[in-house]
């Protein structure tokens, strides 16, 4: 097998591996499997021929072989009115090989039963939302590079030795033959049996579309992408560049190579994340009814952070009951997967869940939001996730210069403004090195919170034990002055900033897409306006609070932070579940999302934990008094 070969040798070995745990059922996965065949067998068999002869022995008998794959695999396809005018066509196909017919003749015969395959068994062959190179950058340099070399020469250093050698993605006679939907289908299979693995599990539909299309960018040329025709998406997914060359000229072919490496960047409105969220919850269904049910729930679980959850903002500010309504249709779907009910009561569930996302869709449009949806949702994210933040940090910032420790102060000052630091360098990474997946954020979102859920229950606790002048002037003795409590001050400082800062990146990124260049204006006009009234609040709580007695102020800012330990604990674990490290248990109560409040048995047993640590340090507190006052 000669080099330039090997890339499509690796596409197609995978779709041999019919016994492979990582695969679906032969009802589900046997369409794209053929599929993926006959697009193998049009771009490796032209060479193996020339003017009636075999000139690649070795390739030629593997295409024999490939063909008598491919009719088992058409063969064992549901009953369908066309399936029999299919296998009469991969028939004739066999029969062209074996004849050794001309290469262009197979490859077009080939393309053509692939389009027909595809339309018959309903393959999707095009992304749901515009795959985005830039997107697909980081993830070729975390994921391939390290084979397949950093400009894709197929030269990375762990690729020294391998048999067969990495493909040299940078070979446009071989890639010409490739669809972007060929490159996407060969990430999610991997190759049996060489160092090639499955990115299923590690790359989500939406990234794998995004690398795929950052490949193809190997063997184009930008600057020939303004041509005299702009080719859609699904015809970018769908074709070659080789096809476009027969049938429109190299400088087609050229403008077609340019494109699909950088498809024309539509706004990414709610129609269509919630079409994305619908159509991998459908892969989803299959996966479950072929016995998958591993791949089944991961793609429920990116149905929902990929798609519904960067719209959640957006529908809370037009009907929050809607949202909530659509978040627990979709958990509960997610629930009947990892529970293992029957395929009947799970379809009933998607069907639930579907339903409501059309309804979402309805309200929110499909041409992206308005200009005073976009103004108020601005408004509304830095205002929400901003007032938590303000109330931490004001508390402690009011408490320390009421009490003159301006040294401490500053050691609180560098704790925010290391988080708003940390903050940003989150979000270049995220957009410039390396990608961060949905399950990633609410990972980090949901342990960020834990973590802050404890220590702000631990400042709660702390300030009820100094609320007495006496305590509060043997704590600065013995311990604020030495430096240990600064620290203390300055992570905590660190940690409620960063988890709402980490969600108005997030939440600002994504509405940002959906708002477009038209709603942009809007979009900073109410982060604006959100930032003048927490500033204002800010001064509001600092200046009232200098005023009250120490003893009252540290009793008022101590059931404070405890009340938003409680907050945290029930925010942290609801992240902890949207990112499928749990399932959910919807018990019968009420929900508030900004006390943190969830009608799951998992969220409330965490804020009640919280409430029962508060109750016994708060009790071990007042013991620990009556007996300072007793000796005293």
């Amino acid at each position: 097998m000669t080099a330039p070969s090997r890339f499509l040798a690796w596409l197609v070995l995978p779709l041999l591996a019919l016994c492979s745990a990582n695969l679906l059922a032969d009802t589900v996965e046997g369409a794209p499997k053929a599929l993926h065949l006959l697009d193998y067998i049009g771009a490796d068999y032209p060479p193996t021929v020339e003017a009636g002869k075999v000139i690649d022995d070795s390739e030629y008998r593997e295409q024999v072989e490939f063909l008598g794959v491919l009719q088992g695999l058409v063969a064992d396809l549901p009953a369908k009115p066309e399936k029999a005018e299919l296998e009469q066509g991969i028939a004739s196909l066999n029969e062209a090989v074996k004849a050794k017919a001309d290469g262009a003749l197979v490859a077009r015969q080939a393309r053509q039963l692939g389009a027909k395959l595809a339309v018959a068994y309903e393959v999707s062959q095009a992304p749901i939302i515009t795959p985005d190179p830039s997107r697909g950058a980081p993830l070729y340099a975390q994921h391939c590079s390290v084979c397949h070399g950093d400009t894709g020469a197929g030269d990375g250093p762990a690729g020294v030795g391998l048999t067969p050698p990495p493909a040299n993605l940078r070979d446009a006679a071989r890639t010409d033959h490739l669809s972007l939907y060929a490159i996407y289908n060969t990430l999610g299979l991997g190759v049996e049996g060489t160092d090639m693995p499955s990115f299923a599990d590690q790359l989500d539909d939406r990234q794998r579309w995004d690398l795929a299309t950052y490949i193809a960018g190997f063997t184009a040329d930008p600057a020939a992408a303004k041509g005299d025709k702009s080719y859609n998406l699904a015809d970018l997914a769908r074709q070659t560049p080789s096809e476009v060359q027969a049938a429109e000229g190299p400088q087609a072919a050229a403008t077609f190579r340019a494109q699909r490496a950088q498809p024309p960047q539509v706004k990414r409105g709610p129609a269509q994340l919630l079409d994305y969220t619908a159509s991998t919850l459908d892969k989803s269904l299959a996966a479950y009814r072929a016995g998958d049910r591993e791949q089944a729930y991961d793609l429920s679980v990116a149905a929902y952070l990929e798609g519904f959850e960067l719209v959640e903002s957006s529908l809370d500010n037009v009907d929050a009951n809607v949202r909530k309504d659509t978040e627990k249709a979709l958990m509960a779907y997610r629930q009947a997967l990892q529970d293992g009910l029957p395929v009947e009561q799970a379809e009933q569930r998607l069907d639930a869940a579907k339903s409501k996302l059309t309804e979402s869709a309805g309200l929110l449009g499909s041409d992206g939001l308005s200009w005073s949806l976009s103004y108020i949702s601005g408004l509304l994210i830095l205002l929400r996730e901003g007032l938590e933040a303000i109330l931490v940090l004001a508390a402690i910032l009011a408490f320390l210069r009421n009490t003159g420790q301006q040294s401490a102060v500053r050691s609180v000052n560098v704790g925010w403004a290391l988080a708003l630091l940390a903050g940003l360098a989150t979000w270049a990474l995220a957009a410039y090195v390396i990608d961060v997946s949905g399950s990633q954020r609410e990972l980090l979102e949901g342990a960020t919170a834990l973590f802050a859920s404890v220590m702000v229950l631990w400042l709660g606790v702390w300030m009820h034990d100094r609320r007495h002048a006496a305590a509060w002037q043997d704590y600065i003795k013995s311990s604020l002055v030495g430096g240990g409590g600064r620290f203390g001050f300055a992570v905590l400082a660190f940690f409620s900033v960063y988890r709402e800062l980490f969600e108005v990146i997030l939440f600002y990124e994504t509405l940002w897409l959906q708002a477009g260049p038209a709603g942009h204006n809007a979009v900073l006009a109410g982060g604006a306006t959100a930032l003048v009234l927490l500033f204002g609040l800010a001064w509001v709580i600092l200046r009232g609070s200098a005023k009250l007695p120490l003893a009252l102020f540290f009793g008022i800012n101590a059931a404070l932070l405890c009340a938003l330990s409680v907050v945290f604990a029930g925010h942290g674990v609801k992240a902890l579940q949207e990112a499928g490290v749990f399932g959910t248990r919807p018990v019968a109560f009420f929900d508030f999302d900004w006390l943190g409040i969830h009608a799951d048995a998992y969220s409330l047993t965490a804020q009640a934990v919280a409430i029962v640590a508060i109750i016994v340090l708060y009790s071990r507190s007042r013991i620990a008094e009556k007996r300072r006052t007793q000796v005293s």
